[in-house]
């Protein structure tokens, strides 16, 4: 038999949680939420631009 996890560490479900989500919601505020200082796009606008500009669907067209 495998054993994955080799000792337990209690710890309180609570804080844990607390800590484990303020975790994840930071980083997707700083990774996905907020624009970029240098062109003012988020992530997924600048996917979309990119992915428009490799299929020749510019604006001017």
């Amino acid at each position: 038999m495998n054993d994955i996890a080799k000792e337990t560490i209690s710890a309180n479900l609570v804080q844990e949680m607390r800590r484990s989500y303020l975790d994840y919601a930071m980083s997707v505020i700083v990774g996905r939420a907020l624009p970029d200082v240098r062109d003012g796009l988020k992530p997924v606008h600048r996917r979309i631009l990119f992915a428009m500009a490799q299929l020749g669907n510019d604006w001017n067209k």
